[in-house]
């Protein structure tokens, strides 16, 4: 990949691609063909094809998706399924057609079965059920994976995939009912604490409301108030969180320096499992996070555990040993990571008319 080559950034709003697309400029990278949703519809067949012939883009990373935390995944099973599968099919896909050098696909670390052993190596993959509440996302997942390893044994293309554990940082999905715990944590406490302050012409400009009981009551029905903060499950089980600065750098290195014949050996009759585990190699308790972010952020109330809601699988901290073996390792640690994203989150408020 030159510095003038040509490069797609499919999701270049969202959460890593603009990350990748911040990464690659700071490295000097220019040519880059980008749209937004409104530009072109990536479950739209016709449209990508269009745009894949007329753009001939050397280089994709396809960041694009449809993504929640555990409420929108098992709410919205059917849109996870069938946007996710619509997005990958119609870009790789294209992406085969038009003689692409290479492709980059973000998958996620929820393709793993739901007890599977810690941590989770690549081998792992389909070798038990998964996790009820992502499973129509999971299986999308599994099956974008798959398509670019079945395209390159057949079709000889060079296209990688790579599994990120839980993403977080600038530019993060903060609505309260979509997005993944993290922002979902940070944007809690944080209005709990303009609640418990009094501080409500905050937390009107934050929830975009005239009245403050109106959006006290509407606050309330996702467990903020200003006593009491409620969170989802019993706060034991563990996850894995890797900055989106960290993830883009991982999806650059791969990039520029890893292609699909270096994940298998010729010796092999079956290749599978080609695709890369990315994150840090370590996790944390739900319960440790929750009053790391709080540390942060400084709520005075009272934390509620519910445990009568689901929390997902127990434990998801991937194996790093592949990627690590190929040359590449996060740098930025959890707390830095989420007074950076919180600090953002506030300038983005301050900000807002």
């Amino acid at each position: 990949m030159n510095k003038d080559s040509k490069i797609y950034i499919a999701g270049h709003n969202g959460l890593t691609g603009s990350a990748v697309l911040k990464k690659l400029k700071e490295k000097g990278y220019k040519n880059f063909i980008l749209r937004s949703h409104k530009e072109l519809d990536l479950t739209n067949q016709q449209a990508v094809e269009y745009f894949f012939e007329k753009e001939k883009p050397e280089y994709v990373f396809l960041c694009a998706a449809k993504v929640g935390g555990i409420l929108a995944n098992n709410t919205y099973r059917a849109d996870f399924i069938y946007q996710n599968l619509q997005i990958q099919n119609n870009v790789i896909h294209s992406a085969y057609l038009n003689n692409v050098k290479k492709l980059l696909f973000l998958g996620t670390a929820c393709i793993y079965p739901k007890n599977c052993p810690q941590p989770m190596k690549e081998e792992h993959l389909l070798t038990s059920i998964l996790e009820y509440t992502n499973e129509p996302y999971a299986i999308a997942k599994i099956a974008g994976l798959k398509m670019c390893e079945s395209y390159n044994l057949q079709y000889k293309t060079n296209f990688i995939s790579v599994m990120p554990c839980s993403l977080y940082g600038l530019n993060d999905n903060f609505n309260l009912e979509k997005s993944h715990v993290l922002p979902a944590l940070i944007r809690k406490f944080y209005l709990a604490k303009l609640l418990n302050e009094k501080r409500y012409d905050l937390v009107l400009k934050d929830v975009q409301m005239d009245d403050i009981d109106r959006a006290k009551e509407y606050l309330q029905k996702f467990g903020i108030s200003e006593n009491e903060v409620e969170i989802w499950g019993t706060g034991n089980a563990r996850r894995e969180f890797l900055h989106a600065d960290d993830m883009a750098d991982a999806c650059i290195y791969v990039m520029q320096n890893i292609n699909f014949s270096d994940l298998y050996s010729s010796q092999c009759s079956e290749i599978r499992n080609t695709h890369i585990n990315i994150g840090s190699g370590k996790d944390i308790a739900i319960k440790d996070l929750v009053s790391l972010v709080n540390e942060i952020i400084g709520f005075a109330g009272s934390i509620f555990y519910n445990s009568a809601k689901p929390e997902g699988t127990f434990q998801k901290l991937g194996s790093c040993d592949k990627i690590h073996s190929l040359g590449w390792r996060y740098k930025i640690e959890l707390e830095d990571g989420i007074k950076a994203m919180y600090n953002w989150y506030i300038c983005q408020e301050n900000m807002r008319s």
